[in-house]
């Protein structure tokens, strides 16, 4: 019997290293270090450089920057999908006294809300939290620089406000909260906010000449949240996955999968780029690649991801510029999905099903377009065109006996199964969109009516 290979093949892994190396060449960085994951598990590491005398291996240290940002959205929508928030509550009703609190949690996750880029004073990547020691000082007197909700504008600030919007909601500090609800149940122990050995010096490279300059490496304090993290290949790696698939010791698969649902506007030039609830989108060689990129002082960092390939990669970098770490970690996405297509796993029935699941499965009638309507594991529906276009969606149950939809034109709206006065399923009633068995069946409650002579010739 035939099995799904593991491993990648040794043509695939050349072509990876040679982008590798020579990215690490024309980006003039001291040293990089890259990760590919396929289905869940890594399926190649390797490094260019050195770190201490020593090419860098998946155990290494790199500054991730703002692709913390990633990580403070799962904490904050592990609250909401606790009930203790809503994305369209507002600041001030659990983090009262700043100068946002009208602006809503789902804005400051998408970059909406309208506050300004970065915090005022001293550029706070490269000086220390200390420097801003209460909230206030992190927004200034005036942060709002658009309406909010009109246009996408990038916050450093605001994720500010979301880690201590965690810290509030949970009474703990948000690297504490991050540690034990999602870095111990991912395996990623080498994800920390302060370096801990083996670690990589971050460097600025002098423009014209190969020479180097230290940066600093500052505790950033009521920053943190928006690009603090060390983290090494392998431990994101395990995220990149995470963001593929989920996991339900975390996130449900299908909150991952909303996290990376557009957000905000693109600017009107540029609809090869958004933003998702705390991850970037970027449309690649055809894909729909989501994940983050990070910089801090002497270090670059991008993680994307490709769920439809199941494929995520990850490159890390000290250096502060001059290596287009976003594009390399495409291209090394790019270079397995080209070489080595998604071979799908084994076709295999449900585990269980429900009857009630049974009975409303199959054909449907929105007015003269068909559907279908397909029970999935975990009492989940799926509803689509036949043809393939128009509006479907996937649907969870919500406990009462409809389900909401997550995806598409439905997202949030209610499918209730109706029955007749003989308890027989009538049709299906999806936000209005009534469903039944038969194109305008002239006995269902077809809004408007149905021509009572029915269907005729030409």
């Amino acid at each position: 019997m035939s099995s799904i290979p593991t491993e990648l093949l040794p043509d695939t892994r050349r072509a990876l290293v040679h982008r590798l190396a020579t990215g690490q060449v024309q980006g003039r960085a001291p040293s990089v270090v890259a990760a590919v994951v396929r289905d869940g598990r890594p399926v190649w590491v390797d490094g260019w450089g050195t770190v201490d005398g020593r090419v860098p291996d998946g155990d290494v240290q790199y500054r991730i920057g703002s692709i913390t940002k990633t990580f403070v959205a799962v904490l904050v929508l592990r609250l909401r999908d606790e009930g203790r928030l809503a994305l369209t509550d507002p600041l001030a009703e659990y983090l009262p006294g700043t100068v946002a609190g009208e602006v809503t949690i789902g804005a400051l996750l998408a970059h909406t809300a309208g506050l300004v880029a970065e915090a005022p004073g001293p550029w706070w990547e490269r000086t220390p939290g200390t420097l801003r020691p209460e909230l206030p000082d992190v927004l200034g007197n005036d942060p709002r620089v658009h309406p909010a909700g009109q246009r996408h504008h990038y916050s450093n600030p605001g994720y500010a406000l979301l880690g201590a919007l965690v810290e509030r909601l949970r009474g703990q500090a948000w690297g504490e909260v991050l540690r034990r609800e999602v870095l111990e149940p991912l395996g990623m122990s080498r994800t920390t906010l302060l370096p801990v050995a083996p670690h990589a010096t971050g460097w600025a490279v002098h423009p014209w000449a190969d020479v180097l300059q230290a940066e600093p490496a500052v505790d950033t304090g009521l920053m943190a949240p928006a690009g603090q993290l060390w983290s090494t290949a392998t431990d994101l790696a395990r995220f990149a996955a995470f963001l593929v698939d989920g996991d339900e010791r975390v996130l449900h698969p299908d909150t991952v999968a909303q996290m990376r649902a557009p957000a905000s506007p693109p600017e009107a030039k540029d609809w090869d780029h958004g933003y998702g609830l705390g991850m970037q989108l970027l449309r690649r060689d055809g894909r729909l690649l989501a994940g983050h990129t990070g910089s801090m002082p002497g270090f670059v960092a991008t993680v994307w991801v490709s769920p439809e390939d199941s494929l995520g990669a990850v490159v890390l970098s000290n250096v502060t510029s001059g290596l287009a770490v976003g594009s390399l970690t495409a291209d090394l996405l790019r270079t397995v999905a080209e070489r080595e297509p998604r071979i799908p796993a084994p076709w295999r029935p449900l585990p269980s099903v429900e009857p009630q699941l049974l009975e409303i499965a199959g054909p449907w009638y929105w007015g003269p377009a068909p559907h279908v309507l397909r029970p999935l594991a975990d009492g989940f529906l799926e509803l689509g065109p036949v043809s393939g276009g128009g509006r479907g969606t996937r649907l969870r149950p919500t406990g009462d006996g409809s389900w909401e939809g997550l995806s598409g034109y439905f997202a949030g709206e209610r499918l209730r199964v109706q029955r007749d006065a003989s308890g027989a399923v009538s049709h299906l009633d999806l936000g209005t969109f009534i469903f039944t068995r038969q194109p305008y069946h002239p006995e269902g409650p077809v809004p408007g009516g149905v021509d009572p002579a029915g269907w005729r010739a030409g």
